[in-house]
């Protein structure tokens, strides 16, 4: 019961991670264009409208846990992308406080990676047809 309540509450917070990010965009689309954009990214209006469905869906996938290893994996990629472009050595010089959040980004994919291994657990899942070597199919 212990193990169910720990992955239950674990795939809570990642989907509630990804909730509050993708609210965040849509609530103030512009300003997440203007933050992608002060990246050095093109097209950031798009690109932040992209980001606020990709979120959307990996929230979907994390608390349902329908496709949940493919979505853990995938948002631990995302992760990296987003400490690496947004909070990478670029910016530790005017702002230390950007080093811990580069950092935080590495302790969510050990996280993610761990999830993705392990899957959403036995309770509380949804079970996406896949088929199985052992079955013959």
């Amino acid at each position: 019961m212990g193990k169910t309540i720990a992955i239950c509450l674990a795939r809570l917070i990642f989907g509630a991670v990804f909730v509050m990010a993708a609210s965040f965009k849509f609530a103030d689309m512009q300003s997440t264009a203007g933050y992608i954009a002060s990246a050095g990214f093109p097209m950031s209006l798009s690109l932040a409208w992209i980001a606020a469905f990709f979120e959307s869906a990996l929230a979907i996938c994390l608390l349902t846990g329908a496709f949940f290893s493919e979505a853990a994996l995938l948002a631990g990629i995302y992760v990296i992308f987003l400490a690496f472009s947004f909070h990478g050595p670029n910016r530790w010089s005017g702002n230390q406080a950007e080093f811990g959040f580069f950092i935080d980004h590495f302790t969510f994919l050990a996280g993610l990676l761990f999830a993705a291994v392990h899957g959403p657990g036995e309770r509380l899942a949804v079970r996406v047809g896949m088929l199985r070597s052992d079955t013959g199919i």
